[in-house]
């Protein structure tokens, strides 16, 4: 997260960057340790209960280190947010975001990873797993490569929802000689983004209409700021 990237709200205001900015600015509080706790008073509480007007939705991990009301420094009625491990998409996960978009109306959905993600460390770990079974029995590195070559098509095949999904953001990021767990972290986010935009015919048309925009970040554990990944 850069400071420039925040602008005045009344300048943007009711845009889907202009709620970006928001949150942005609400993580900014938070990782300085100067969060102000916005709408949740007694108050505000009490004027949700009838309906409620979300201007983001965020899907997320489920890691209990990773809260986005608490990193956004968000109050009550603000996010609408969707918690799965790994932030993996399923049929409920699609369900909740459509509805949130078409709905409430939101105007920015934002995928949120993070440092030291553990479906991240799953999935490294399943993916090596499949990857030794394939190879046990070769004698030289050209027979371990030809007993890959069908890699993708076995992690997509797997009965592990955890290999299908977040190994197979592993297997892309090794195809492009990525390595590191932080790199796994954003090609991850990087395939969420892609495959909520495959799957959902509602997104899809929202982002063409412009009612709706999509960005991807990752959290950063140690100084508690939101890196804002560009794709």
């Amino acid at each position: 997260m850069a400071d420039e990237m925040f602008v005045d709200q009344n300048e943007v205001e009711g845009t889907a960057s202009g709620v970006w900015s928001r949150l942005l600015a609400g993580n900014r509080r938070f990782a300085e340790g100067k969060p102000v706790h916005p709408n949740r008073s007694a108050e505000a509480r009490e004027a949700l209960i009838d309906t409620h007007e979300p201007d983001a939705a965020v899907l997320s991990c489920s890691d209990s280190r990773v809260s986005p009301d608490i990193i956004f420094d968000s109050g009550l009625g603000e996010l609408f947010t969707v918690r799965t491990a790994g932030h993996i998409v399923d049929d409920a996960v699609l369900a909740s975001l459509e509805y949130a978009v078409d709905s409430l109306g939101v105007r920015l959905l934002v995928v949120l990873g993070h440092q030291n993600c553990g479906a991240i460390k799953q999935g490294v770990k399943e993916y090596e797993n499949l990857l030794h079974e394939m190879t046990a029995d070769a004698e030289d590195s050209l027979m371990a490569a030809d007993s890959i070559t069908d890699l993708d098509e076995r992690i997509a095949e797997a009965e592990s929802i955890m290999l299908r999904t977040v190994g197979f953001s592993i297997w892309q990021a090794h195809e492009s000689e990525l390595e590191s767990n932080e790199d796994f972290e954003r090609v991850h986010i990087a395939r969420t983004i892609e495959e909520l935009v495959d799957r959902s015919d509602v997104i899809r048309r929202a982002l063409a209409e412009d009612r709706l925009m999509l960005v991807g970040a990752r959290y950063q554990m140690d100084s508690g700021k939101v890196e804002v990944l560009s794709f």
